[in-house]
């Protein structure tokens, strides 16, 4: 295979449906028997809907439900809830796909009884409403949201063979809320501190260490998501956002700021989220989330149905600012052509990547690496372990390989 089967589509392509592998398909069923999808209310289809006038706009309890036709949804157990990005278009991801993980439940929290708690190394200890939070001068932005354990099966054998279940714990959302620097700056801060432990109001009580320099950068503290409050497994009423850090230091439903002059080396900065590397020291405090990107069409399990045109499309990212390139091979990285970048190309956030390709219906293995601004280069499987050897956890951005065979089947492969 090589560069010139990827070509511009025709103007009427023939072949451009596709089957999703039967786990895709997780549903309600109705009292009837019927199937409806999650979060829809289920109606009569008429047989001709130009000819019976449809139901009132308030028939949605006064919040929106998505037809009862739509299938798109988060998979998960107890404690975590993985986003189908496979099945998003462009790049924000709705709030009710957003991906959720807890380690004590989710919790309900009054917002008018709600308070963020500041002291430590500041001159004037604080405690601050939601009242108080919502007066102050608020911002806007898009930024993704990863697990430092996302792709993580990747590491080792045995790979997941469903790309919700191998990317699925990210997201990415505009959100709104106070930048952490202004309150920061109001209580005063002793020129000595250069660390804050946030803790959140969780049974877990979350707890993580971040750089006082990155408070004082791009931190939010945030109460909305895409233009309505946060929902409940996102921290509502309140949350720590870190624009490209691990998404574990995003503290949920957030009470508590202590600025210190050390870390505190909590239980997730120490018995979690460190890694062994091949020497024996562990990587500590490895905040920012690395260049990355994956094609989540075709992905796993997916069924191409036949040769034919067929677009590939992805999404890329990277914590340290924009995505500047992403190039696309078919035939298991021996040669790459530049996919096309839709924009806007925002920094520490999504972008979605396309580029046509005609399968000709010989076994091909597609393969997607990003380059952002800061010049880092997505690297492959053996790079990135021969840099931090094969007993991490965390931060596996290494290039993503899907094979697809000659009856079009995709899969989750290693080349």
């Amino acid at each position: 295979m090589n560069p010139g089967q990827f070509k511009t589509p025709p103007t009427l392509p023939s072949r451009r449906r596709f089957i999703f592998g039967a786990g895709g398909l997780v549903i309600a069923t109705a009292a009837g028997g019927e199937t409806i999808a999650s979060g829809a209310k289920q109606y009569a289809v008429p047989d001709d809907p130009r000819k019976q006038p449809g139901r009132p706009a308030n028939d949605d309890d006064g919040y929106g439900v998505r037809s009862q036709f739509a299938r798109t949804h988060r998979v998960g157990g107890p404690s975590w809830a993985l986003t189908p990005i496979q099945d998003l278009y462009g790049t924000i991801t709705p709030s009710a796909l957003h991906f959720g993980i807890h380690h004590a439940g989710i919790p309900t929290i009054d917002p008018e009884k709600h308070r963020l708690f500041i002291h430590g190394m500041v001159k004037r200890n604080r405690e601050l409403s939601m009242e108080d939070l919502l007066r102050l001068p608020r911002v806007t932005h898009t930024y993704f949201l990863e697990c430092s354990g996302n792709t993580s099966s990747s590491w080792k054998e045995p790979r997941y063979n469903d790309i919700q279940m191998t990317h699925g714990q990210m997201s990415n959302t505009e959100w709104t809320g106070v930048p952490l620097r202004i309150v920061l700056q109001e209580v005063g801060l002793d020129p000595r501190a250069t660390w804050v432990v946030a803790e959140g109001s969780d049974a877990a009580m979350m707890s993580r260490s971040i750089p006082l320099s990155k408070c004082l950068d791009d931190a939010l503290l945030a109460f909305g998501q895409n233009g309505e409050e946060l929902r409940p497994d996102q921290g509502f009423p309140l949350r720590l956002l870190l624009p490209g850090y691990e998404g574990n230091t995003s503290i949920k439903w957030l009470r508590r700021l202590e600025v210190t002059d050390r870390p505190h080396m909590t239980r997730m900065e120490t018995r979690g989220y460190t890694d062994t590397l091949p020497d024996g020291r562990s990587r500590q405090f490895s905040f920012v989330m690395e260049a990355k990107s994956v094609i989540t069409f075709p992905s796993a399990p997916m069924i191409l149905d036949g040769r034919g045109f067929y677009e590939i499309a992805g999404l890329a990212w990277s914590g340290s600012g924009r995505i500047t390139k992403v190039e696309v091979s078919a035939d298991a990285g021996k040669h790459w052509t530049n996919a096309r970048i839709e924009g806007p190309v925002l920094p520490k956030a999504f972008v979605r990547f396309r580029l046509p390709w005609q399968w000709d219906g010989r076994a091909a293995v597609l393969q997607s690496r990003c380059v952002d601004e800061t010049g880092q280069v997505q690297p492959t499987q053996k790079e990135l372990v021969e840099s931090r050897g094969a007993k991490s956890f965390h931060h596996y951005n290494a290039i993503q390989q899907w094979g697809v065979n000659a009856k079009g089947e995709v899969s989750n492969v290693q080349v």
